[in-house]
C-alpha cells in the first residue's frame, strides 16, 4: 500500500464541504480530479498554494476507501515540482476522512527552493 495522502482545504472550503458532505474545491472541479499530497509533498504544497492563509485544514482520507479511484501522476513539464502526485478521480466524501487537523502558520518558513529540493530528492528515491 502507498503512503498516506492528504488534502488541504481553506476554512471556507471545509465549511462548504461539511455542509454538502463532499470535499470540493474550485481547483479540483476545474482539473477534473482531487489533488492530494503525500507527507513529503505537504510543505511545498502549503508554501506554493496556501501562503496567503494563516490557517488551513489538513485532512487524511481513508486510503482503503479511495485507492481504486486513485492514480499517481507526474507533474506537467511546466511545473517547478517533481515526482508523482495522488489524483483522485472520484468524489471524496467527508465520511471518508479519518482525521483532520488545523494547521497554523508558523514563525519560521523554509525557502521555496529548499522545499523543492527536498521534494525532488524524495521523488528520486
Amino acid at each position: 500500500m502507498k503512503d498516506n495522502l492528504y488534502k488541504i482545504l481553506t476554512h471556507q472550503e471545509w465549511e462548504i464541504s461539511k455542509a454538502s458532505g463532499f470535499i470540493t474545491t474550485e481547483l479540483d472541479l476545474n482539473d477534473g480530479f482531487i489533488h492530494l499530497s503525500n507527507a513529503a509533498q505537504l510543505s511545498t504544497t502549503l508554501a506554493l498554494y496556501f501562503s496567503d492563509h494563516e490557517e488551513v485544514i489538513l485532512l487524511l482520507p481513508e486510503l482503503k476507501q479511495i485507492q481504486d479511484k486513485l492514480i499517481y501522476e507526474a507533474v506537467d513539464s511546466q511545473s517547478k515540482r517533481s515526482g508523482k502526485f495522488g489524483h483522485l478521480y472520484a468524489e471524496l466524501k467527508v465520511s471518508q476522512i479519518s482525521k483532520s487537523w488545523v494547521l497554523k502558520r508558523n514563525a519560521f518558513e523554509i525557502p521555496e527552493d529548499i522545499l523543492l529540493e527536498a521534494e525532488m530528492r524524495k521523488a528520486a528515491d
